[in-house]
């Protein structure tokens, strides 16, 4: 390849002249390579196109039968490549994004059709490896800004040559690839001056592909859903939905009761009357040991603000738990739910154990269907 002039273009990430990243994302729409900063380390911004990853193969010296990683200016943007993304990668996503982590995910033959349906042939082949991709969504206003002006979608692998160090800034980059690429715009120095993590997440685990910025016990945690049920005392309606959840859930997820928070997903409940540590009632305990659930180790907690706000997920029993749940916590709101949909579950405490039964069974249903409504 002719050595060319790298033309360096000088950006202040706390001004950002969008002029010059509508240059910039340009020059990438035609085909041309642009050295850009993120948080992590500089990047190469090349179209998903054959012709354009060839050059950036000849250039970087890498094997062409490796995938690159999508690069994306919005999270939102995601489902354009991923139909169908479950619990754990939301809150992930949610926790993390933008910023210095990959996510490789595995898509289904329905999702893979789908793309197929949507995609050119040519992006599809380039982006998915295996029926899976890897995307980043980086936090650097400047990466944001120039993913979000090319009309291309985009991958961005370090700016180095294959075997060298990544670059994290522009004096580096250019030891490498000066006269290589077309432009770099010079933004300084990096944030964490190392690669972003890469991790592959599916409905059981998080695999660390390579390290990164955050450790496996981070990323377990920042990815954990939470259930929280509440009722009023909890010791009866909330107990046994908890249990009920419990059981569905492991089912769907294939795996034992006591596995579920090590597969990454907590489920717990509380009481809007202020008492602890109380046992079950024993109407609760016999209608949930008829249906093969233990609730003998249960003890009653009230409901807290931390508790509200560390759940992903809240289902009261009644309308009137609903309200106090989100006079706790306002943000409550949007996902607070009552658990048997328009309708409230009646408190059978002091009742017959008939009542328990049918509470249960209720409560069983309710549960099977917001079991179903969960992409796991």
């Amino acid at each position: 390849m002719a050595p060319m002039q790298t033309k360096i273009i000088k950006i202040d990430s706390t001004n950002v002249d969008l002029s010059k990243i509508k240059e910039a994302a340009l020059l990438v729409d035609k085909g041309e390579l642009v050295a850009f900063p993120t948080e992590t380390v500089y990047g190469i911004a090349c179209r998903v196109r054959t012709d354009s990853l060839a050059k950036l193969n000849d250039i970087k010296g890498r094997d062409p039968s490796k995938y690159y990683t999508l690069h994306i200016g919005q999270k939102n943007e995601l489902t354009k490549y991923v139909p169908t993304i479950n619990l754990r990668a939301k809150k992930l996503i949610k926790n993390v994004w933008p910023g210095p982590l990959t996510l490789v995910f595995e898509l289904d033959s329905t999702d893979i059709y789908k793309q197929r349906n949507i995609l050119e042939k040519e992006l599809l082949n380039n982006l998915y490896k295996h029926n899976s991709i890897g995307i980043r969504c980086p936090d650097n206003p400047i990466a944001a800004m120039l993913l979000q002006e090319t009309k291309n979608p985009v991958i961005a692998p370090s700016a180095n040559i294959a075997g060298q160090p990544p670059a994290v800034d522009a004096k580096q980059v250019l030891a490498q690839l000066s006269g290589k690429i077309e432009m770099l715009i010079d933004a300084g120095a990096c944030k964490y001056k190392k690669s972003s993590a890469v991790v592959k997440i599916d409905k059981m685990s998080i695999e660390i592909l390579r390290l990164g910025i955050y450790s496996q016990a981070q990323l377990d945690a920042m990815s954990t859903v939470n259930f929280l049920f509440v009722c009023t005392g909890n010791t009866c309606r909330s107990p046994m939905a908890e249990g009920i959840f419990r059981k569905y859930l492991a089912e769907k997820l294939q795996c034992k009761v006591d596995q579920l928070e090590q597969v990454g997903y907590k489920v717990s409940s509380g009481g809007v009357m202020d008492t602890s540590g109380f046992p079950a009632s024993a109407g609760s305990l016999a209608a949930c040991a008829a249906k093969g659930i233990d609730l003998t180790a249960h003890r009653n907690k009230g409901l807290s603000k931390e508790l509200i706000e560390e759940s992903d997920f809240i289902f009261a029993m009644e309308p009137i738990h609903q309200e106090r749940i989100i006079a706790l916590s306002h943000e409550a709101a949007d996902k607070c739910f009552l658990l048997a949909g328009g309708k409230g579950i009646a408190d059978p405490i002091g009742r017959p154990q008939e009542l328990y039964n049918n509470c249960a069974d209720m409560i069983e249903a309710a549960v099977k269907k917001r079991i179903s409504e969960l992409v796991i």
